[in-house]
């Protein structure tokens, strides 16, 4: 009678994939290298980019590569310019989710869910290299890790604080991070978004008087320098708006429990209410740091969430209602 020998799950041979979360790197490498956030700034060599990520991993890991998955977003889906020099690279995947009015991804996250959870299922990989920050990414790494997967998370380096969800970092097998080093290459800013010139003063024409010299030519009047445009900030709305998606986003994300220890306000730890900036200048689109009183805003809208889910009696400002 011939025994079977039991079929592994896994191939024998070490094979990884890499998994990169585009809007997350790419803010927090703008953020990193120019203090702006809002790919709008900023042009990027994603070719180079993507063959840097490759030489990387093939540097710290063991066995072949399978594939990189780019995961990025288009307004409805359509592929820009710079996508399109993407998807047809070579053991490259472009993974499109779509981009709202207010240039905020929706369906990407999922898609990185489903494609990590499907990967480790099916045994096509030992490892996967996850570059990503959102706690939405948890319950996936905890999937293939079931599937005895092991999940390597990189991120960009912060330049303050942190730039990753807190659970995201527990729940990974390894972490690493690059530094500004390793994205400056590959980033530029785009100069040609740089405000137009100011429009020159036409000087005075003269007097035919002051022309023929028969009297003493006045001295020009001096000319006024327009006053600088104020730096216009984000809305007051807008602001607070993000401040309570992040707050309902983190109740149920990080549980109810944990949100309570934050009571009663309003001042949060100083890990958290970075991570807070964070999200929300990735949710906005550009930093919040020249704008103090957008960043109060934000975590009024934040609180204002928690209370009302809490139903506690405490405004913002710390005082009963």
């Amino acid at each position: 009678m011939t025994v079977r020998e039991p079929v592994s799950h896994l191939s024998p041979l070490p094979r990884y994939a890499i998994l990169v979360d585009v809007g997350y790197l790419y803010a927090a490498a703008g953020d990193l290298l120019f203090g702006v956030s809002s790919r709008r700034s900023y042009r990027v060599d994603a070719e180079g980019l993507i063959k840097a990520l490759e030489d990387r991993a093939s540097a710290c890991m063991r066995g072949e590569l399978l594939r990189i998955y780019w995961f990025d977003a288009a307004r409805d889906r359509v592929p820009t310019i710079d996508q399109r020099v993407v998807a047809p690279l070579p053991r490259v995947k472009l993974r499109l989710g779509n981009l709202n009015k207010h240039n905020q991804q929706k369906g990407v996250d999922a898609q990185i869910r489903e494609d990590l959870e499907t990967l480790a299922r099916h045994g096509a990989v030992t490892d996967a290299i996850l570059l990503a920050g959102d706690e939405d990414m948890v319950p996936a790494v905890e999937a293939a890790q079931t599937y005895g997967v092991r999940i390597h998370l990189w991120g960009v380096e912060p330049p303050y604080g942190t730039n990753q969800a807190e659970r995201l970092i527990w729940e990974a097998d390894t972490v690493d991070v690059v530094n500004a080093d390793f994205v400056k290459p590959y980033f530029m800013l785009d100069t040609s978004r740089e405000a137009p010139p100011e429009t020159p003063v036409t000087p005075p024409i003269p007097s035919p008087t002051a022309v023929f010299g028969t009297r003493p030519k006045p001295a020009p009047p001096p000319v006024r320098q327009p006053n600088p445009v104020a730096k216009l900030g984000p809305s007051r709305d807008r602001v607070e708006e993000i401040g309570e998606h992040i707050a309902h986003k983190w109740i149920l994300t990080r549980g109810r429990d944990n949100i309570r220890d934050l009571l009663p306000g309003p001042i949060l730890p100083t890990v958290i209410d970075k991570e807070l900036l964070i999200e929300g200048e990735k949710e906005l689109g550009h930093s919040l740091r020249p704008y103090k009183e957008a960043r109060d805003w934000l975590r009024e809208g934040f609180w204002a969430r928690v209370y009302r889910e809490f139903d506690f009696n405490v405004g913002v400002s710390g005082k009963s209602r």
